[in-house]
């Protein structure tokens, strides 16, 4: 269950996080039984936190200009039903490119004309437990839970 693409084993349990000096703050990775559980951009590293972890790497890498679009990364989504289409959703917006809120809605299966259904989309966003993994930097129109500082770093690399 959790092997990435490189072969890497995803087994794992735990916090791990490294500063960034490209973003200006740490990275911070929560996994659990294999699977991304959280992303965090804490202004410095917590004590408690492991810094070696080949997503780190990963992420490293990708703020640095490589290609990666992540998709084989397990997260472990623990929203409601509609937020967690508009997470999936997400995912799919290819590096590089960015949505609307409309687009977003329609792409999830939700009504882009019912103020409801865009409400959710936006909170879907800003309570996204994973940036990064699920891209929330790639909707143009809406806050996400990735910092604006980040989120802006994370489009100039793509």
């Amino acid at each position: 269950m959790g092997e990435l693409r490189d072969g890497t084993d995803m087994d794992d349990t735990g916090i791990y996080a490294r500063e960034s000096a490209a973003l200006g703050r740490a990275v911070q990775i929560g996994v659990a039984s294999g699977r991304v559980i959280s992303v965090s951009f804490p202004e410095s590293v917590p004590e408690d936190a492991e810094s070696d972890h080949p997503l780190l790497d990963r992420v490293f890498d990708y703020v640095g200009g490589a290609e990666d679009d992540f998709e084989d990364v397990a997260v472990a989504l623990t929203v409601p039903t509609e937020q967690r289409r508009v997470l999936d959703a997400v995912r799919n917006v290819p590096p590089g490119e960015t949505v609307s809120v409309e687009l977003l809605a329609r792409a999830a299966g939700l009504d882009a004309d019912d103020e409801g259904d865009l409400a959710t989309v936006r909170e879907a966003l800003s309570e996204n437990p994973t940036p990064i993994f699920v891209p929330d930097h790639r909707v143009r129109d809406a806050s996400g839970a990735t910092p604006p500082d980040v989120a802006e770093r994370l489009r100039a690399v793509e």
